[in-house]
């Protein structure tokens, strides 16, 4: 069973609903023993880091979480839920993280061309980095998957197994071992979307 962890800033009942669509035995839960019992975890995510780190910290899942993934267990952050896996943020102010991946959250402002808007929001294809991850078993360089954000991963290059172009290379989604994080939402990528859940889902006995 996946527990897609529900602390107040998760698009849940999307990311629920693709993972049913697929099969997926799922539960949106906050309760602490229905995620230590479970097979996998999701950390999703939407707002700002700041908040999302409060929340999660007065939830008493923080250290339960990166407890959990430091035993191995699978985990996989989506977007907000992907920066709350590195070491830092720096998103108005500076925030610790679950230091899970190594590396700081920055803003696009100031990195990208003058040009181009932020929030980086649309479709953008994934270049893959590091050898073609298992995370994307199912998936091909060039798919296209889909945005919303104003920060990114930086620092973290040996964590790095896709980007996307926006005038600079985007970290698009990092691994280290048995922990995934996503900075685009495969709930919301149509059937690649899809096939990367159903790869994560795969991997954690799902």
């Amino acid at each position: 069973m996946i527990s897609i962890v529900d602390y107040g800033v998760g698009n849940l009942f999307s990311l629920s609903s693709s993972l049913r669509s697929i099969g997926a035995d799922t539960i949106v839960t906050n309760d602490k023993q229905k995620i230590l019992d479970s097979s996998a975890i999701i950390l999703p995510g939407v707002g700002a880091f700041s908040d999302a780190q409060e929340k999660l910290r007065n939830s008493g899942l923080f250290e339960l979480i990166k407890s959990e993934a430091e035993k191995g267990k699978k985990l996989l952050g989506i977007c907000l839920g992907m920066q709350m896996l590195f070491e830092k943020s720096f998103e108005y102010g500076e925030y610790e993280g679950l230091g899970l991946i190594k590396g700081n959250i920055m803003p696009l402002e100031g990195k990208i061309p003058s040009e181009l808007k932020i929030p980086h929001i649309g479709w953008n294809s994934l270049n893959f980095k590091n050898g073609k991850s298992d995370l994307f078993k199912y998936i091909n360089e060039g798919d296209f998957v889909y945005f919303v954000h104003s920060y990114y991963g930086a620092d973290c290059e040996e964590s790095v197994i896709a980007t996307s172009e926006y005038g600079i290379d985007v970290t698009a989604a990092v691994q280290k071992d048995n922990i995934y994080g996503c900075q685009f939402h495969p709930e919301k990528s149509g059937d690649v979307g899809l096939n990367i859940l159903k790869s994560f889902c795969e991997m954690g006995d799902c």
